[in-house]
């Protein structure tokens, strides 16, 4: 009995002593446990900004030369030189491919024959017909015996320029499809010879959504102008360098009912000649003027499966988690569309140390677009280059 006692006393104390450890190590602070919540941890915190930015909607596309050609030749012949190197710049009516001429110089020089002799005999019946010395008839016929020997003669013209290929518009030719040696066809299926196309300046054709279109359309109103001002920012897949800049050239006259996109043409100047026709791209398309917009920085933004959201320091020091919508970028800062107010403050570095809402945290202010460390000490990016002397 006495051992059963001393057992029930022991128990309650240790209960005794567990709930006064709960008391003073929980109850006793009001944020929880000293080791946890007691202290309030250091964070740093950025106002957010909000001021009037270029909105910018970003689409895939497609890089298209403003003109091309397909160079096909004109007359039948064997090639006899290829007169240009493959992929170099070309001037209109540069000489690309020489086709044996010597059966067209000969043809010419027959039709030249023919044209004389009918110019001549056209000549005396002009004075012979003055005199009443043939009749109508025949003057009739000599004349149209010079028309026809003339239009001969230009045809033959004609076969002989057209042996020599030249290039129909100023780009960067292709490569040779047809090497010397072979003989070529002319007519509808006359093989293509080369390729020249114009890559400056440089179109970009991408697709827009009704939305989108829609938005330009109440911004702009019916001024084409106002409209075809809108900035164009060009990126090509996977490069990080500064985007080319260009305007719009044309928005389509209909609405693809089928995927419910609006076909929009910008052009590039291309001044360096990188772009090529046939490149994919990234092109950002500004809105029309400037509009009122809410700031962060991306590395405030947390992600709770498909939520994205920030930690807003009131002004008791006290956190709370805000659900927001984010939306695109403008000076490299990301855009919020809902969840946030003007003048509002977030943690920008140091939301692994909020373990639950309603913590007071020790928050140092540091600018929204600054570089900050995990204690909140703002980093100044200084390059220091230190010479190594060489023995």
């Amino acid at each position: 009995m006495l051992r059963w006692l001393n057992r029930k006393t022991i128990l309650i104390l240790v209960l005794l002593a567990a709930l006064y450890y709960g008391y003073t190590h929980f109850l006793g602070h009001p944020g929880g446990p000293p080791g946890m919540m007691g202290a309030a941890p250091p964070v740093s915190i950025a106002e957010v900004i909000a001021r009037k930015v270029q909105l910018w909607g970003e689409f895939s596309g497609r890089l298209v030369a403003v003109d091309s050609a397909e160079i096909r030749p004109r007359v039948s012949g064997t090639i006899d030189a290829i007169n240009f190197t493959e992929g170099q710049w070309v001037t209109k009516g540069q000489s690309l491919f020489t086709i044996d001429q010597r059966p067209y110089a000969a043809a010419l020089q027959a039709a030249q024959a023919r044209a004389t002799l009918a110019e001549a005999e056209f000549a005396r019946a002009k004075l012979l017909i003055g005199d009443k010395a043939i009749p109508q008839r025949e003057f009739d016929q000599r004349k149209s015996e010079a028309l026809a020997a003339r239009a001969e003669l230009i045809r033959a013209q004609l076969d002989v320029e057209h042996s020599l290929v030249k290039a129909p518009i100023t780009g960067r030719v292709g490569r040779a499809e047809i090497t010397v040696g072979n003989l070529v066809d002319a007519g509808g299926n006359a093989p293509i010879l080369t390729t020249v196309v114009t890559s400056q300046p440089i179109y970009a054709d991408f697709d827009i959504d009704e939305q989108s279109y829609l938005r330009y359309i109440q911004s702009a109103g019916t001024d084409t102008q106002k409209l075809n001002a809108v900035p164009v920012r060009l990126m090509l897949s996977g490069a990080q360098a500064v985007p080319y800049e260009g305007r719009v050239q044309s928005f389509d006259n209909r609405l693809d009912t089928g995927s419910g996109t609006l076909r929009v043409r910008a052009m590039f100047d291309n001044k360096d000649g990188s772009l090529i026709p046939g490149l994919f791209a990234r092109v950002q398309l500004g809105g029309v003027g400037e509009a009122d917009a809410i700031l962060i920085t991306d590395r405030a933004i947390g992600t709770d499966q498909n939520h994205k959201f920030v930690i807003v320091v009131g002004e008791d020091g006290k956190t709370e988690r805000r659900e927001i919508k984010p939306g695109g970028m403008a000076d490299g800062l990301r855009i919020v569309e809902s969840g946030l107010k003007p003048g509002e403050k977030i943690i920008v570095s140091g939301t692994q140390r909020v373990m639950m809402p309603g913590q007071p945290v020790m928050p140092e202010i540091v600018p929204m677009d600054g570089q900050v460390t995990g204690d909140g000490k703002q980093v100044a990016e200084e390059t220091q280059k230190q010479d190594t002397p060489k023995d």
